[in-house]
């Protein structure tokens, strides 16, 4: 049983791996060939920037997180040296989204369309920091309620700490 559920979880962390590297890609497209010429303002743009980088980097650390711990899932603790890189990870992301949020209030879009967008990227931004270092916001949509009540530690933040 346990080879078979350590292979289960195998490719679930697989599959959540490139789902959040596909999300990444998704929203850097969306954004270069969707937003952007419709944004005619520099100021705009710069704007959607501040918004969007530090979502994609939040994505595409949590890519990078899954497919890596598809190597010690079930078999022994996150490396000592990874758990560091994603400490100094969370205290970075930290400080990409408050300077996303300074960039958002310096350049923000006059718009209401435009502002609406770089907000949501932003708070989106947010929520997936917080998902994987804080407290785990992902669950299937019936039961979200009472298991975001329950506040429980996320994969990757549990990994961080966990030591053999």
């Amino acid at each position: 049983m346990w080879a078979g559920r350590r292979e289960a979880l195998r490719r679930r962390y697989l599959s959540l791996g490139l789902g959040e590297l596909a999300a990444a890609v998704v929203f850097l497209t969306v954004a270069l060939t969707m937003a952007m010429p419709r944004l005619d303002d520099q100021q705009d743009r710069l704007a959607l920037w501040s918004a969007l980088v530090p979502l994609l980097i939040v994505l595409v650390q949590a890519g990078i997180y899954w497919l890596l711990a598809r190597s010690w899932v079930e078999h022994h603790p996150m490396p000592v040296f990874l758990r560091g890189v994603y400490r100094v990870c969370r205290i970075a992301d930290v400080a990409l989204l408050a300077a996303g949020l300074v960039g958002i209030i310096v350049w923000f879009p006059a718009g209401i369309a435009a502002a609406l967008a770089v907000v949501a990227v932003w708070l989106f931004g947010v929520v997936e920091f917080v998902n994987y270092f804080v407290v785990r916001l992902s669950y299937p949509v019936r039961s979200w309620f009472s298991n975001v009540s329950q506040l429980r530690t996320p994969r990757l933040a549990h990994d961080m700490i966990t030591v053999a």
